[in-house]
């Protein structure tokens, strides 16, 4: 039995430091074995993408578009791709589908379908990047932290509280990640330009839903956090990673208390919020990025 150590124990010696994050220290400054770029490739090799795909898709690649705005909400996907005419851009991955809007000449485009949270976005967003993608917008749904908020109310994020994974494997320790600021500017303005009454905050990003703790929704409401979702601190993270503007917004779904949880997922204000941030989103990202707002 030398040596083994007993199923439940920290077989870490008692003088080792307690665990930062991420695990390993330095990480940041080490090569990742495996990027976007390099997955692309072997996608290509594999036929998985490219002529032997299904199709001659070499124009598509030749030509993507310049932007995209990632949603979260099925019906809202479903909506936009139904009403408006678009095609699909088959290059863009395993994960759910990406339509080029054609009142845009497709250099706008939604993607959907591939479910929500930091892990699953930021493999979205990194597939794009390595693709061409230029610059995105994340819309979705949020609760509420603050009281006298309202269903379908819209907030325009000014920052993300990192508590999730993600970013921690992209920037060094900090509470905050930041959405670019002129593109953040340039979708406010669209939003107030179509009379949406959008409110700046930051929002509080976290991975786990169901352990969303009353004290915790006491201190972030005290800081004066406007909202709690899943993605955006991640995607700020990988975004200023690589150096690729991204901006944000929800609108409020439910209030989250620190005593109650009050759901609106079907309030009528809910849809015409999230409709209303599309289209704003898809008029801010339609123009040069060297348009300054």
């Amino acid at each position: 039995m030398g040596g083994e150590v007993p199923v439940g124990s920290d077989p870490a010696p008692p003088a080792e430091a307690p665990p930062s994050y991420p695990n390993f220290a330095g990480k940041h400054a080490a090569r990742p074995i495996v990027t976007p770029a390099e997955m692309l490739a072997w996608r290509r090799r594999r036929a998985l993408v490219g002529p032997a795909a299904g199709g001659d898709h070499t124009e598509e690649e030749a030509d993507p578009p310049q932007a995209v705005i990632l949603t979260y909400q099925p019906q809202l996907f479903r909506a936009v791709i139904e009403d408006e005419p678009c095609t699909r851009w088959r290059l863009a991955g395993p994960l759910g589908q990406v339509h080029r809007l054609e009142r845009t000449g497709g250099r706008v485009a939604v993607a959907g379908g591939f479910g929500f949270g930091a892990p699953v976005a930021t493999i979205v967003l990194e597939n794009l990047l390595a693709l061409g993608v230029e610059r995105l917008v994340s819309m979705g749904t949020a609760g509420g932290l603050q009281p006298g908020q309202a269903f379908g109310d819209v907030v325009l994020c000014t920052g993300a509280v990192r508590d999730e994974g993600v970013s921690h494997h992209y920037l060094a320790p900090a509470r905050w990640a930041l959405p670019d600021p002129g593109l953040t500017t340039r979708l406010g303005r669209e939003l107030e330009a179509a009379r949406v009454a959008a409110v700046a905050g930051t929002t509080w990003t976290i991975d786990t839903p169901y352990m969303e703790t009353d004290a915790e929704v006491h201190h972030y409401r005290d800081l004066g956090v406007a909202c709690v979702e899943m993605e955006a601190a991640a995607l700020f993270s990988v975004a200023a990673h690589r150096g690729v503007p991204i901006a944000s917004a929800f609108a409020l779904s439910d209030q989250v208390s620190p005593d109650a949880w009050v759901p609106g997922f079907a309030a009528p204000e809910l849809t015409a919020s999230l409709r209303a941030i599309f289209a704003a989103a898809v008029r801010g990202l339609d123009r040069p990025a060297t348009d300054r707002p």
